[in-house]
């Protein structure tokens, strides 16, 4: 019986090759409907309208993680590849639910839906109000369910975003370290830590930092982590920063990593665009044509577009401008008060394709009275004096110009329509070649800090100044009220630092006009620009400024009429 016992197992005994497809099978499909059935779990939240009314059935969307800033709540959630399309703001409400009355819930449309890292949306709601918890509703699906709300961080302290860098290193941006501007920071009292649950200490990896400053992390990458997809790291992977002695700080960051490396570049070898633009900007749709038609005219050929949480029609324009031929690309940067740590991160960003990469905002206009190209400028100020010194960065003064007298935004652009500014030119803004930043990216938004070796340069000022229409026509001026983008420059209603150069002189604290706005400001008439704009960008068959109008201006078209190709 023994052996009949054996002989009987071994007769239900099935080949691993036959059976292993069918093993397959029912793990896949165990996924798939595990999947729905967590995607479609059955929860029907009473909703009403904030106006009153009946609200339809609404599916609620998978919240994964919120960040509460002053004037408005970020909700990063998650999307599925096997989804037919991103959600966009025309699908979501944004739900708010009183904690002690489940009776209690309204909602409201989002300001705007957007695409962040692989994998990742987020959405800009309203402030959560107190005693509230925020979720999304998903009109356009007909079932109603929900799923539960992540955690919820403050915005003050709080790793943000994180990047890795070319040479293997992460790059962590952080809110909380509270260091001083332009300083380095003690790096033994850092460290950096990754997993893919930062609640559970068992299962983090810790690595080195190898500088700390301003609210910029550099850290040593775990092998583990390099070796993840090169997209996204595996998309759940994130990184944070604890502070020993007092704990680590929360993050929403995910270390995104480069498709190519650009670690073995020497000085000098050239990339694919000669001259590049950064700008972190908010609500600029009405200037940003004008900014990059005429920039494509002077040789710059790549934009990266910071968006600081635009509500204009900043989309839009972009893509408009890409279908003309201009290479731009839009970034959204929600992070309030983080200019300097944006500009750290389109350095990065930049370093694989530019040679060389301006800092200028899109009020900021580069003026070549000669005609040269900006390249051409470059070139003539980088040649080393000795082999010894290299130079790596270019600093262009800036005039600063007021209203001219005009109360009305102008038709024609900003620089054939302010034509009056102050005598003395303020502060430089630089042009920089990315590999020889120093490794710690500070940099107080004009200018950054070297490496050993390298040095920077001054541009004359009759070879090249950039025009500063800073003092706008009083509509377009009392927007810089609502938030200043620099981390460590107060804003305008802030009381501190009220006489400072960051300061528009004799204005306050408050956003009302002066009686005499128009005509502040003007100490110089100033057409040298204005001039060579007219001489030299007019659309030759509307015999309009090439971005005035509807008509497309191809990059092609204003490089040709500029002698550039």
């Amino acid at each position: 019986m023994k052996n009949r016992r054996k002989r009987g197992v071994g007769d239900v005994v099935v080949s691993w090759r036959r059976f292993f497809p069918f093993v397959a099978l029912f793990v896949s499909s165990f996924l798939v409907f595990s999947a729905l059935f967590i995607f479609l779990g059955k929860f029907r939240p009473s909703i009403k309208a904030v106006h009153g009314g009946s609200v339809p059935p609404v599916m609620v969307a998978p919240v994964h993680e919120a960040v509460k800033f002053p004037d408005q709540t970020l909700i990063l959630i998650k999307y599925y590849q096997w989804s037919s399309r991103l959600l966009t703001k025309d699908d979501l409400f944004c739900v708010f639910a009183h904690t002690n009355d489940s009776s209690k819930v309204y909602k409201e449309l989002p300001f705007a839906v957007e695409i962040s890292d692989p994998g990742r949306q987020i959405v800009r709601c309203s402030a959560v109000p107190r005693h509230h918890t925020v979720s999304l509703a998903v009109t356009r699906w007909t079932v109603d369910n929900r799923f539960l709300v992540g955690a919820t961080y403050q915005w003050d302290r709080l790793v943000y975003d994180a990047v890795i860098d070319h040479d293997n290193t992460t790059v962590a941006f952080v809110k909380g370290l509270n260091l001083r501007p332009g300083k380095v920071a003690d790096v033994s009292r850092y460290e950096c830590v990754y997993g893919w649950d930062l609640a559970k200490p068992k299962l983090l990896l810790r690595s080195q930092v190898i500088s700390a400053a301003q609210e910029i992390v550099r850290c040593k990458t775990p092998l583990t982590v390099l070796k993840g997809p090169r997209v996204a790291q595996s998309s759940a992977v994130k990184v944070s920063v604890r502070i020993k002695g007092s704990g680590m700080l929360p993050s929403v960051a995910h270390p995104i990593n480069h498709p190519v490396r650009v670690k073995d570049l020497t000085y000098g070898e050239r990339k694919q665009f000669e001259t590049c633009v950064c700008t972190m900007t908010r609500n600029a749709a009405n200037v940003l044509r004008e900014w990059v038609m005429y920039h494509a005219g002077i040789g710059v050929s790549r934009w990266f577009i910071y968006d600081n949480n635009s509500d204009d029609d900043i989309v839009s324009e972009v893509k408009n401008l890409k279908n003309s031929g201009y290479n731009v690309s839009r970034h959204f940067w929600p992070w309030i008060k983080t200019q300097e740590a944006g500009f750290a991160n389109c350095a990065i960003r930049a370093k694989r394709d530019c040679d060389w990469v301006a800092f200028i905002d899109v009020d900021e206009f580069f003026y070549i009275p000669s005609g040269q190209t900006l390249t051409q400028v470059i070139k003539k100020y980088t040649t080393p004096s000795s082999s010894s010194s290299k130079i790596g960065e270019i600093r262009t003064s800036c005039h600063s110009f007021g209203p001219s007298g005009l109360k009305d935004p102008p038709r024609r652009g900003v620089m054939a329509s302010y034509t009056c500014r102050m005598s003395q030119p303020e502060r430089h803004k630089s042009i920089i070649r990315p590999e020889t930043l120093n490794t710690t990216l500070i940099n107080v938004v004009h200018h950054f800090q070297l490496k050993e070796g390298f040095t920077f340069v001054d541009v004359e000022k009759d070879a090249m100044i950039i025009n500063h229409y800073k003092y706008q026509v009083w509509d377009i001026f009392k927007e810089k009220f609502k938030r200043r983008v620099a981390t460590y420059v107060a804003d305008w209603q802030d009381k501190e630092n009220v006489g400072s150069k960051d300061r528009t002189p004799g204005l306050g604290t408050r956003p009302v006009e002066p009686s005499d706005w128009a005509e502040r400001f003007c100490e110089v008439r100033d057409n040298g620009l204005k001039d060579w704009v007219l001489e030299n960008f007019v659309d030759r068959k509307t015999q309009r400024l090439v971005w005035e109008g509807e008509r497309n201006i191809m990059v092609g078209e204003v490089v040709a009429q500029m002698g550039l190709c």
